[in-house]
């Protein structure tokens, strides 16, 4: 009896100890790492919360950038991170597509985690050098592709970037062959798609915009479900013919996993009250995003659905970055 009794005030103790460190949350400063380098779509974001939700959450609110190995270093230590709301990831999809592409991670990129927020979407636009006119629309592109399996090429900032495994997708949609250049970062890849010596590429709208503007280069199709307002001329991917999914991007804060129930939902309300305040919503479509919210389980829904996708991708395009 007396056994019975000890564990059952012993219980009570833990629950009382776990509720009162779960309504005291936050007591001390939240750290959001970015598993990417300063400057990048990711950082901004994380610059934007950092800025504003101090002054909802009563502490102070930390970027660190823990970059390399297109982000799994990062997101590995959010991964292992304690379950306490203090150590949070602010990811873009690429967290997903590195679940089918390395065969080693020590990390699930999609069980390891506790969804928190969708934050935004960001769009990625097919586009090419001016110069390239017989294929200059999606429907002359695919058929230059189908006449010469090989001969266009594509760059990209690397094996398995967002940028790369949307061509994927669209090649398998359409079913075209293009030659694949992988560079190490979008500005090389610029570079040589500005000069004329690689014919396509798919990139995000604010790196694009500029070099459209100035008559640079051509935009062919939008990524996204709907065209875009700076681009109204310029089709979607299904406009243009292409029945595979959007390519669009999705931005997110996750927790580890484990992480109170309370905490994330205190963490997802801050966050949407961030995300409704016009500067940040200014600063991100300067970036080609749009602000987002959701409820925690919306994002694990999509999360999940992303994950399945781009594996069927990695699939069936024999890709791999390990």
């Amino acid at each position: 009896m007396r056994s019975l009794i000890k564990k059952t005030l012993a219980t009570l103790l833990v629950a009382a100890g776990t509720a009162t460190s779960a309504f005291a949350w936050p007591d001390q400063p939240v750290t959001l790492v970015v598993p990417y380098t300063p400057g990048t779509g990711i950082d901004l974001i994380a610059r934007q919360l950092s800025a504003r939700l101090p002054a909802l959450l009563g502490q102070p609110v930390i970027v660190e950038n823990v970059a390399g190995a297109s982000g799994n270093i990062g997101s590995e230590r959010v991964a292992r991170a304690r379950p306490d709301g203090y150590t949070l990831l602010v990811q873009v999809n690429t967290l997903v597509m590195n679940r089918s592409l390395y065969r080693s991670l020590s990390y699930d990129p999609v069980s390891d985690f506790a969804p928190v927020s969708l934050t935004s979407w960001g769009t990625l636009l097919l586009v090419t050098n001016p110069n390239v006119q017989k294929t200059a629309t999606v429907a002359q592109m695919v058929s230059a592709a189908k006449a010469a399996p090989g001969k266009l090429a594509y760059a990209t900032p690397g094996v398995g970037t967002p940028h790369h495994l949307s061509m994927a997708l669209f090649m398998q949609g359409t079913g075209t062959e293009m030659l694949h250049v992988p560079y190490k970062g979008t500005a090389g890849a610029v570079t040589d798609l500005l000069g004329g010596r690689i014919d396509y590429m798919f990139l995000p709208v604010h790196v694009a915009l500029q070099h459209i503007q100035a008559g640079k280069l051509k935009a062919i199709a939008t990524g996204s479900g709907k065209r875009l307002p700076q681009l109204p001329d310029v089709p979607t991917l299904a406009e243009a013919g292409v029945t595979a999914d959007n390519v669009d991007m999705w931005y997110g804060v996750l927790a580890p996993k484990g992480t109170p129930p309370d905490v994330v939902a205190r963490l997802n309300k801050e966050i949407a009250a961030v995300l409704k305040q016009p500067e940040v919503a200014k600063s991100f479509e300067s970036q080609g995003m749009v602000p987002a919210s959701s409820t925690p389980i919306e994002f694990g829904t999509l999360i999940r659905k992303d994950a399945d996708r781009w594996a069927a991708v990695v699939k069936r395009g024999n890709i791999t970055a390990d």
